[in-house]
Formats: C-alpha cells, sequence, structure tokens
C-alpha cells in the first residue's frame, strides 16, 4: 500500500500519459490565460502614466490592448477548459474499468469479506471523488497557480525587495494549508466510507423490499438509513468547518501582508524610484493575487478527497487477483474427477470445513452429495470451477491437477446450476446464451426446449426477447430455475453442478426441472448437492457429508439397508412430509 500523497497523486496522474497531447493544448491555454490575466496589471501601469502625457499613439494602442488580452484570455480559458475535460473524463473513464475489471477477477474470499454497497460505491463514489482530483483541481492549480507564478514574475520585475518583503508570509501560510491537507485526507476517508454504508443499508433495504414490507420493519431501514446518513452528514460538515476556516485564515495572512505592502511602498524613499504607474500596477498585481491564492487554498480539500479515494481505489487494485498460474488450455474434458485429502479453510486463522476429501467420480456419473447444513456441500462444490482452493490435498480432472489448468478455459468445461439463480435484466434469450458473443438463435431454443421452458417463453408478451426485469423478477421460481438449466444446456460443458437447484420449488415446478434435469445429465458427469432426497434416488452414487467428512456412500437401496445416516435423514424427511 502507498502511503505518499505525493505518489498516488503521481500514480493517478499516470492515467494523463496516453492522452498528453490533449494535456499540453489546456497547459498552453493556462499559459494563455496567466499571461493575459497579469497584463491586466501592466496595463494599469500604462494607463495610468499616458494619461499624463496623452497622444494619438497612446489613444490608438490602449483600447487594441484591452482588446487582444481578453481574446487572448477568452482563448487560453477555452483551450484550457475544454482539454482539461477530454483528459479529465478520459481519466476516469479509464480508471472506473480498470477497477471494475479487476474486481471480476479477484478471488471468492475478498467478496465473502466485502459487501456489494462498499463495492460498488468504489466504482461509483469513490471515482467521482478523484473525477474531482483529476479535474477540477487541476484546472485550478494549474491555472491559478501560473497566474500567480506570472504575478510574482511582474512584482519581481517591478520591484524585488517590495516583492520578497511580501512573500514573507508564505512559510505561515504553508503550515496552515499543511495542517489543513492532513484534515481533509483523514474526514474524507471517514466521508467515503460513510458512503459505502448508504449505499450498502440503501440497496440491502431495496432489494430486499418485500422481506421489509411484511415484517412491518420500515420504520427500522428508515432509523438505519438515517443513522449513516447522518454520519455522512456529520462528517461531511467537519469538512466544510475546516474549509470555511482554512480560507479567511490564509486570506487574512495576504490582506496582512497587502497591508504591509501599501504601507512600505508609500514610504517617500520608495515612492520617488517608482512612476505613478508603476506604483498602481505593482498594488494591483499584489491585489490580483488575492483570488488565484484563495482558490488554491479551497480547491486542497478536493485533491484530498482525491488521494483519499485514490488510495482506496489502488489498494483494492493491488489486492492479489485469483491465482491462475496454470499453464494447460483445457480442451473438451471427459470430466473423470478425483479428489485426494481435500482440506479446505477459508480463512488461516479460521478452522477447516472441509478434514481429507477423498472422493472418485468416474466419466458419466452421477454423484449426489447429501447432508445436513453447514456440512461443507456447497464448500465442496465450489473447488471445482476453483471459486476457492483447496488448503491442502488435491483435485484432478482428467488426471490433470485443476491448479495446472488455465482458469477462465477451465470454468467454461463447468457448468452451475444453483439455488439462487442470477439473471440479468435484459433478454431471456441473453440469459440462455449469457457469455456467448454472437449466440445462435436456434440453439437458444433448443436449449429452452430440452429445459422445458419453451412453452412459458412462448406466451411472454415479446417471447425470447422479453426483459426479464431485475434478476428474472417477472418470472417465477420455477420459470427462473428452468432458465438456469437451460443456460446450462446451451454451455453444454462436460461437467455439471447442481447445487440445491430443486429445494425451493413447489412440485408441478420441481417435476418439470427433473425432467430437464434428466435431459442436461445425458453423458455429462454431473454433481448433485440436494436437500430434497426424492430427487436423487436415481443417482449412481450418493455421498453423505457430516462436518466436513464423508461418512457414507452408496447407492440410494445400499444406503437404506445399511441404516445410517442417510437412512436416519430419509426417515426424518419422509415423516415430515407426511
Amino acid at each position: 500500500m502507498i502511503d505518499s500523497g505525493l505518489a498516488i497523486y503521481k500514480r493517478l496522474l499516470g492515467y494523463v500519459r496516453p492522452h498528453w497531447r490533449a494535456f499540453m493544448l489546456a497547459v498552453v491555454g493556462f499559459c494563455i490565460y496567466a499571461a493575459s490575466s497579469t497584463a491586466l496589471a501592466e496595463l494599469m501601469k500604462r494607463l495610468i502614466d499616458g494619461i499624463q502625457n496623452p497622444d494619438a499613439a497612446f489613444r490608438f494602442f490602449l483600447p487594441l490592448f484591452v482588446v487582444v488580452m481578453f481574446a487572448a484570455r477568452g482563448l487560453g480559458t477555452f483551450l484550457s477548459t475544454y482539454f482539461m475535460a477530454y483528459v479529465g473524463r478520459y481519466v476516469i473513464h479509464t480508471l472506473r474499468c480498470d477497477v471494475f475489471a479487476h474486481m471480476l477477477h479477484l478471488p471468492g474470499v475478498f467478496f465473502d469479506h466485502h459487501s456489494s454497497g462498499h463495492l460498488v460505491s468504489r466504482v461509483t463514489y469513490h471515482v467521482e471523488q478523484v473525477a474531482g482530483a483529476a479535474t477540477k483541481a487541476v484546472t485550478i492549480l494549474l491555472r491559478e497557480g501560473l497566474f500567480v507564478v506570472g504575478l510574482l514574475g511582474y512584482l519581481f520585475w517591478t520591484n524585488w525587495l517590495l516583492t520578497l518583503l511580501f512573500l514573507a508570509v508564505t512559510p505561515i501560510i504553508s503550515l496552515v494549508v499543511g495542517y489543513a491537507s492532513k484534515r481533509f485526507r483523514r474526514i474524507s476517508k471517514r466521508i467515503q466510507h460513510s458512503m459505502g454504508d448508504v449505499t450498502h443499508v440503501a440497496s440491502e433495504a431495496l432489494s430486499g423490499y418485500r422481506v421489509v414490507r411484511t415484517h412491518g420493519a420500515e420504520a427500522y431501514e428508515k432509523q438505519r438509513f438515517e443513522r449513516v446518513s447522518e454520519e455522512n452528514r456529520r462528517q461531511s460538515m467537519k469538512e466544510a468547518l475546516t474549509k470555511a476556516i482554512t480560507s479567511p485564515i490564509i486570506l487574512m495572512l495576504v490582506a496582512f501582508s497587502m497591508a504591509v505592502l501599501v504601507w512600505l511602498a508609500m514610504a517617500p524613499a520608495l515612492l520617488n524610484s517608482m512612476t505613478p504607474g508603476e506604483f498602481v500596477a505593482f498594488i494591483t498585481a499584489a491585489a490580483l493575487m488575492i483570488k488565484p491564492v484563495r482558490q488554491l487554498t479551497e480547491i486542497n480539500s478536493e485533491i484530498q478527497k482525491g488521494i483519499a479515494a485514490a488510495t482506496e481505489l489502488f489498494g483494492l487494485m493491488d489486492e492479489p487477483t485469483e491465482d491462475d498460474s496454470g499453464k494447460r488450455p483445457p480442451q473438451r474434458l471427459n470430466g473423470d474427477i478425483v479428489l485426494r485429502d481435500v482440506r479446505f479453510r477459508y480463512a488461516p486463522d479460521q478452522p477447516d470445513v472441509l478434514h481429507g476429501i477423498s472422493l472418485d467420480i468416474a466419466v458419466g456419473e452421477l454423484v449426489a452429495i447429501v447432508g445436513r447444513s453447514g456440512s461443507g456441500k456447497s464448500t465442496l462444490a465450489s473447488l471445482l470451477p476453483r471459486f476457492y482452493t483447496c488448503t491442502d490435498g488435491r483435485i484432478t480432472i482428467d488426471g490433470v491437477d485443476v491448479r495446472d489448468y488455465q482458469l477462465a478455459p477451465l470454468r467454461q468445461q463447468i457448468a452451475l446450476v444453483s439455488q439462487q439463480v442470477t439473471l440479468f435484466n435484459t433478454s431471456i434469450a441473453s440469459n440462455i446464451a449469457y457469455g456467448a458473443i454472437e449466440p445462435d438463435e436456434e440453439a437458444i431454443e433448443a436449449a429452452a426446449r430440452a429445459a422445458y421452458a419453451h412453452e412459458f417463453i412462448e406466451k411472454l408478451p415479446d417471447g425470447y426477447h422479453t426483459r426479464v426485469g431485475d434478476n428474472g423478477v417477472m418470472l417465477s421460481g420455477g420459470q427462473r430455475q428452468r432458465l438456469a438449466i437451460a443456460r446450462a444446456i446451451f454451455k453444454d460443458a462436460p461437467i455439471l453442478v447442481l447445487d440445491e437447484a430443486t429445494s425451493s420449488l413447489d412440485t408441478e415446478s420441481e417435476r418439470y426441472i427433473q425432467k430437464a434435469l434428466e435431459h442436461v445429465c445425458k453423458d455429462r458427469t454431473t454433481l448433485v448437492i440436494a436437500h430434497r432426497l426424492s430427487t436423487i434416488e436415481r443417482a449412481d452414487r450418493i455421498v453423505v457429508m457430516e462436518q466436513g467428512q464423508i461418512i457414507e456412500q452408496g447407492t440410494h437401496r445400499e444406503l437404506l439397508g445399511a441404516d445410517g445416516a442417510y437412512a436416519a435423514l430419509h426417515r426424518l424427511q419422509f415423516q415430515d412430509a407426511a
């Protein structure tokens, strides 16, 4: 993790490098703006001195000077504003895409420890904070900074001794700005965290609105949201207070310097060495510095917010991605799966959730895994597509360790259907062919027919082009599940993992799903995690797990005859059903 604010800002400005031509045009614009603005002091000098001895040349030159000065200022403003915005928005676009792309490749453990609300906040709110540092702050920094440099150069050229006296207050201003910078960055981190809380609470309450309403928890959610929003308000007010105090203090220091400067400039010795025009020009240039100095101190908060946000974003981008060190690209796998003494824990300081699992699954075999909740069934299934990597032991597919396969091609060989179906707010056809660049419409329909989904799809207003709503809210549970199976059929993977695919369905929907599963499991190695035992009676083999261990395995008849844990689960379930 980078701790230096300057180093973070340099890393952030590294995103500007590809657009250096546009950036240089913006810098040219800033220079023109600064030069034309500084020329105002010279205009005052020539005006005062010219009034004493007016002539025809003076009458022609002065209006022309005014027109040229403001035309140059307009050109500088256009170049700097447009091209800086061009660079800034590209920086934000690239950074946002980089953060999002990196998050897509983070390991499953990372998502287990971070809420989606906080992650979404980083892609939206945090990046916009960086936008302030990359566009608005840099614009003011360069424009007003170059203006101040121009004014200082003019002041030194007019009277270097008075200018040095004017700059005597600079160290005190630096101390005030330094203190404010540290406070701004500290508060900005709190604000960004509180915005993550706001996003998290809002997304939870809105996505779970049915639970909220059925439990009459509207008041509770309002209080919860009000609490995190109030924290955000309090931190924002601390930032506003710091900003409100810092700016007047710096302005008073500058005003004090100006007062001393005017008092010294009016000393007889100095007045005699300067023309009236030079005196007015010097005071004008010094007075013109007040506005850019004020703006420079005010953008400090924007810069610190941007640095704090960039710290979070770069910290996220420095998180190690999934281990994808495998070199072997899998061709079409057969599906021969072997687990040898597999152990797994979610973190080094946590206990094992799988204890020495050994299991052989032959090509085309349908193996069901059953057991009480928390026995490690879903965790075991997550090791095959390497959502997690086993802590100890070895998993091979077709005789090759899964860690030796390239990650993305390996996952292309595995289809997953879970109880919690994920559908995207797009058309039914796009959901079935999810991930395919140019899907074949006939293949989509064939997959839907095989999943017994074609019949209900045809009855929808736009058929296969009907949008399903947020996570398939427009469809029933059975319809969503059949679409998930159609997606698995369309993928045509040799290995199929069914994680509680029928546990929450009614009898009619379950019958459809069972027919669909019989089709999708044909000629595939299938791992079924089941809670409802009636759905896996025809499995080639049933594996019973308890507290992260395999305690028995066999066919449905063999396990009932053994009168062990499976038989006890079977009696308990069918007794409850009766």
